[in-house]
Parts: C-alpha cells; structure tokens; sequence
C-alpha cells in the first residue's frame, strides 16, 4: 500500500551555512514537519521519529510503501539508545571502526517506538552520518531523526540539493542546502539481528573490511 495524500508544501530552501539555518531546520523538526539534508552519502530527508503524523507525511513525501521501515540517522552512537535494545555484541566494534560513516546497522527497536517507522518490525536501522550539517541538525532535533534518502521512492537517490528538489519540491517543507554530498554512494546495510549477519545493501564500504569484524558475514 502506498501513503496517500493530497497536501502540497511550499518547499523553501535555505542555505546550510547561513546563520542560524541550522536551529531553523531543527525547530521544523520538531514541529513535525520534514526536512531534507546533505549527509556524507547522498542527500537524505527526515522528521520526527516519535512522530507517527510526521512519518505519515514523510511516507507521503517519498511515495514510499508502508511496508519499506524508516531507517534512524543519529548525532553521536549513544543516541542509538533512543531507539535501539539488546545491542548485538559487534554494535560497539563497527561502530566504533565505521562511524561516523556509511554503515547501517539493523538493531534490535525498542518497543515504544512507532509501529510506522519500522513497518511494524522488531528491528531498527541506525547510522550516524559523516557531515557535520547533518550531526548538527540532528543533534539540535535531540540526537536522533528518522531519516531517508530524498527522492521519491524507485528514483535515484540524490546527491545534490537541487536533484532532491526536483523530487521533493511541494512535498517537504524545507531543503538545507549544503553543496553536494562527499560520497555519493548509499551507505552498506548490515542486518545484525540475522544469524550470521547479512550484508543486504553493498554500498561503499568493501565487504572485505566488514568481515574483519564479522568474519561469518553473509552477502545477501
């Protein structure tokens, strides 16, 4: 099933460096409103994640399914407690070798969190992004958001503001622009919640260098 809804935004963008654009995109936030973002792999868009309405209005932005979770983009690995339980004993090792950076790891949810965004799974994805725009806004929205990329859902994801625009114009409520994103590459998911882990999306990181790690790792 896909979101439905007929309300359109009048988008505004701002740029990331101008002042206070930052605790602007943040109070957006936190007024349930969806706001899109550079981050170090391409360009994401996110909101509230204790917010049902607002996850509503980000499945909405992305034509996204319901059936498709909504991963958690944090500020620091401690916010991951915000969301997560039962750490899996690898969580501290990649963490602590791969963030912040382009690894999404599936985690344990905790029970509290909307059934919406994890589509009503037991698990939750996290990672905490390479950019400092984006460790800036999340940390001032509280330390963790949920977040996607910015483009509507089977697009290509986006790695500059004005392709997020292109999708997303009308649909979100406002764009931090920050220049184009360093990697351009979506980030590796790593389910740790399987056994043995998976690797579901390659992304940029080797699978090499994920093994050493998780030397069971399976590629999916």
């Amino acid at each position: 099933m896909m979101p439905a809804n007929d309300h359109r935004y009048d988008t505004r963008v701002l740029d990331a460096n101008a002042p206070d654009a930052i605790q602007e995109a943040a109070a957006a936030l936190r007024r349930g409103e969806v706001v899109v973002f550079p981050t170090d792999t391409v360009y994401g868009v996110g909101c509230d994640y204790r917010d049902p309405a607002a996850i509503e209005r980000l499945y909405w932005a992305k034509q996204r399914p319901y059936k498709l979770a909504i991963p958690v983009l944090v500020s620091h690995p401690r916010h991951v407690s915000q969301v997560a339980r039962s750490l899996p004993a690898a969580y501290e090792e990649l963490t602590a070798r791969f963030w912040p950076g382009g690894l999404t790891l599936i985690v344990p949810r905790l029970t509290s969190l909307p059934d919406i965004l994890t589509a009503g799974g037991n698990t939750v994805a996290v990672r905490m992004p390479d950019h400092p725009v984006a460790q800036e806004l999340i940390e001032a929205a509280g330390g963790a958001v949920a977040g996607t990329s910015a483009n509507l859902s089977s697009r290509p994801s986006p790695c500059a503001a004005q392709e997020a625009l292109a999708d997303l114009d009308g649909r979100v409520h406002l764009l931090l622009d920050g220049g184009a994103c360093p990697q351009g590459v979506a980030s590796s998911i790593v389910d740790l919640c399987s056994t043995p882990p998976r690797l579901l999306r390659g992304g940029g990181l080797d699978p090499k260098l994920l093994r050493e790690v998780l030397p069971d790792l399976v590629v999916a």
